[in-house]
């Protein structure tokens, strides 16, 4: 199923603010790489784009106005690029170690006592992610419940 470019930007800022960024997951997904590098993105390119092309027109004059524009587009595209990536990762199904591995997940909390939504028969990267900052949030507090109650 085809998603429009503002629905993938939407989703992938949605997929980077609910995607854990914990040391435990860099080994075994990129996002956390992706994550990270998109987040200094959006601070840091606005302003790298801006500086440029003052630079350029400052040192080159306005002939190389076609030039100045194009470079300040690329570095505004870098966050740009990153959201869509997420976006797009959000969408897709879980392969088949994963989707084991979720469920398990899954299992293991609603035992702990944590809240949860009903496990998706057939779930996407973005419901892993759900599930896996809930995990870093709330487990510590469901296990710690049993040890002094």
């Amino acid at each position: 199923m085809a998603q429009s470019v503002m629905a993938m930007l939407k989703d992938g800022q949605q997929y980077l603010k609910t995607w854990p960024v914990r040391k435990e997951l860099y080994a075994y997904f990129p996002e956390c790489r992706v994550v990270s590098a998109t987040k200094f993105a959006i601070k840091t390119m606005p302003p790298v784009a801006i500086a440029s092309c003052i630079l350029l027109l400052q040192n080159l004059g306005t002939s190389y106005l076609p030039q100045t524009l194009a470079m300040g587009a690329f570095f505004l595209s870098i966050p740009i690029q990153g959201l869509l990536w997420l976006g797009h990762r959000s969408e897709q199904p879980l392969p088949p170690q994963l989707k084991s591995w979720y469920q398990d997940i899954h299992a293991k909390m609603r035992d702990h006592g944590c809240n949860l939504a009903s496990a998706k028969a057939k779930p996407r990267y973005r419901e892993l992610a759900q599930l896996l900052k809930t995990a870093f949030n709330d487990l510590d507090n469901a296990l710690t419940k049993h040890w002094f109650n």
